[in-house]
């Protein structure tokens, strides 16, 4: 395993039609890639379905299977996370594994990672290895242009605040948005160091 992906980035990448071109860009295979043991269900049920569409998310499952479940993570990084309320317990088994066995994590929750910043250890074990959103669509422009960027994401950017402003039809060019929101991001994390596009 060598990326991890939280369940909002692998529907929002998955339901876009980008999941296969971020794997290139953070150098990964789907083989290759970790998430909750649980998303085969959540695709299916609750939140996701009604978030990014019942048969969008149905469409996603067997991409989802692809994927490895992630194993438990040791206490020693998960306890630091349990009693800290803005990160769920979804995002804490991510974070925690990623910093136990050196692997990236894609995410999409911000008040999460303004947390994560605090936490003894975090930062330093999480250096350079956590991909915000903001930072795969710009990689993704650079590769695909942002046009093409946009078409694929369709429906999306009018549900998501980030991408409606960044991929409205009044943008000539959604990068401008994405480096700011980005930049503005790896502010307020610090000293959690994000990871940035080569």
């Amino acid at each position: 395993m060598r990326l991890l992906l939280d369940s909002d980035v692998f529907c929002k990448l998955g339901v876009g039609k980008l999941l296969d071109d971020t794997l290139v860009v953070l150098g990964a295979g789907i083989g290759d890639c970790g998430r909750l043991p649980a998303l085969p269900y959540m695709l299916r049920k609750g939140r996701l379905p009604k978030t990014y569409g019942a048969e969008a998310c149905v469409g996603l499952v067997a991409v989802a299977k692809k994927m490895k479940p992630i194993p438990a993570p040791q206490a020693t990084w998960l306890d630091r996370l349990t009693s800290v309320q803005a990160i769920d317990a979804g995002e804490a088994q991510l974070f925690a594994l990623a910093a136990q066995d050196s692997l990236i994590v894609a995410t999409g929750d911000k008040r999460a990672l303004l947390a994560l910043k605090d936490i003894d250890g975090y930062p330093d074990a999480l250096a350079g290895r956590i991909v915000v959103l903001e930072a795969i669509l710009l990689a993704l422009c650079d590769r695909l242009r942002h046009a093409e960027v946009r078409r694929r994401l369709g429906s999306l950017t009018t549900s998501d605040t980030t991408l409606k402003v960044c991929f409205s039809a009044s943008n000539p060019d959604p990068r401008t948005g994405l480096e700011s929101y980005y930049r503005s991001l790896v502010d307020e994390v610090r000293p959690l160091r994000l990871w940035e596009r080569p």
